[in-house]
């Protein structure tokens, strides 16, 4: 059983989610400020978040940030709808996405086995093998890790997804609203922005020079494409 973390300082919409996903099987935990939420990713087995921006002690965007120097955990943030430069960056510091509120229970549900998909690695368009290696970057699809010319580099689980696609697929382009749609299970308006933010996060990691990228190429109007041959 996967054990989500329902992070609120509204314990009305902490008690909703907990009516959604409890119905799907899944285990919650509870926490009403981002401290406690550390706190509780410490002592508990944790297997995604969702996390509410506005909060006392440690607002959600600390936390995440926080969080992403240990943890990998897919962490989806709740936002309100003028929240638009606090989702940015969220994505900017590894959160997996967000859900505007309000929320409908169904893309909730959707959007939480997704992420669990993407973290556990079951499934995805098709079945690769274990390793893919192109240029200096091997991506070790078994034991969920990536090194650049033997360094290895941490990626959040959908940064992971996004360059698993792309290397999967050497020169084949990938619209936004595609490579969205493979991550989040689902399609949106802000698929272009979220992907773009993911995008420039993956390159960060990867590339020695990010603004001159030499795997992760845009082709303009189009979308992205990784660059080389698998060896």
């Amino acid at each position: 059983m996967y054990n989500i973390l329902i992070c609120d300082d509204d314990r009305d919409i902490v008690a909703a989610l907990k009516i959604y996903l409890s119905g799907e099987g899944y285990g919650i935990l509870e926490a009403h400020t981002g401290r406690e939420a550390l706190e509780v990713v410490a002592r508990e087995t944790v297997h995604l978040i969702l996390m509410d921006i506005m909060m006392p002690e440690m607002d959600g965007i600390s936390a995440t940030s926080k969080l992403r120097e240990e943890y990998n955990i897919p962490i989806i943030l709740l936002t309100a709808k003028g929240e638009d430069t606090d989702k940015v960056l969220g994505l900017n510091i590894g959160a997996d996405d967000y859900i505007t509120k309000p929320f409908n229970p169904v893309e909730v549900t959707a959007r939480v086995k997704s992420q669990l998909r993407r973290y556990t690695m079951l499934g995805g368009m098709e079945k690769s093998p274990d390793h893919i290696v192109i240029g200096g970057i091997d991506l070790d699809d078994a034991g969920k890790s990536v090194t650049v010319d033997g360094e290895p580099v941490s990626l959040t689980p959908t940064e992971f997804a996004i360059l698993k696609l792309l290397m999967e697929n050497p020169g084949k382009v990938f619209s936004s609203g595609a490579i969205y749609a493979h991550v989040s299970g689902g399609y949106a308006l802000s698929a272009e922005s979220s992907v773009a933010v993911h995008i420039r996060h993956i390159r960060e990691k990867i590339e020695i020079t990010p603004s001159e990228p030499r795997y992760i190429k845009v082709v303009w109007g189009q979308g992205y494409k990784f660059e080389g041959e698998k060896k």
